[in-house]
């Protein structure tokens, strides 16, 4: 299964040890899955978990962070971008979601935003599922 990883889950999967967002992210780590994901999606989160917000949640220093991301990168499966179908959302920062989703035929797009890729994934026989439904559906731990 080649499951997208919106930015707002991995965020989500460092700011708590428990949950969905984490589960999927052990999981990835157990390879029960694929993560296909682009240079610039990749750089999404790095800038996302670099914020100050960020940091006072999940309180990790710049090298544990660093270390941690560079874990990730081994996970992930790296997409190139050979096509852009832009624009298709109202979020121009949700589009490098959509766009290594379909590049990387993706199954799935798995986000706590369910209405910001609906109904533009579906045109391209990507679904879009929450953590919680994807855990319990098809990837149960």
């Amino acid at each position: 299964m080649r499951l997208t990883l919106d930015t707002c889950v991995i965020a989500s999967a460092f700011r708590s040890r428990h949950g969905a967002s984490r589960i999927l992210i052990d999981l990835l780590h157990a390879r029960r899955f694929l993560a296909p994901t682009s240079q610039a999606l990749f750089l999404e989160y790095e800038t996302v978990l670099s914020r100050p917000e960020q940091r006072m949640v999940h309180q990790l220093n710049d090298e544990r962070l660093e270390a941690l991301l560079r874990d990730l990168a081994e996970l992930v499966t790296p997409v190139p971008i050979r096509y852009r179908f832009r624009p298709q959302l109202r979020d121009s920062d949700d589009e490098l979601v959509l766009e290594a989703a379909i590049n990387g035929s993706a199954d799935a797009i798995v986000t706590h935003n369910l209405r910001d890729f609906l109904p533009a994934a579906t045109l391209f026989g990507i679904e879009v599922l929450t953590p919680g439904s994807i855990l319990k559906e098809r990837l149960r731990p």
